[in-house]
């Protein structure tokens, strides 16, 4: 994947990190079908990192860490192999 893509999901990660804790409805009273307002943001913001991770996990998973694959399965030089557990040997 791209480098912009890289740190387009970087700025969502980062984004949505910024929206975790509802600071501007702290002290706020006002309760929606008798649950209080923050609780209800943390409602949604668990929905919408739960899609965007979904999203995330389909389309850029590895994106930063797996290799483009034109590279052998291990380290340059190495006659190393995997087993099923994924243990090097």
């Amino acid at each position: 994947m791209s480098r912009p893509a890289l740190w387009g999901w970087v700025a969502v990660a980062v984004g949505l990190s910024a929206l975790t804790i509802p600071w501007f409805l702290w002290g706020d009273a006002t309760l929606v079908a008798g649950i209080p307002l923050w609780l209800w943001w943390h409602v949604g913001w668990m929905f919408l990192a739960s899609l965007v991770f979904w999203l995330f996990a389909q389309r850029a998973w590895g994106i930063g860490i797996e290799s483009d694959g034109s590279s052998s399965d291990g380290p340059s030089g190495s006659n190393s192999s995997v087993d099923a557990g994924g243990e090097r040997r």
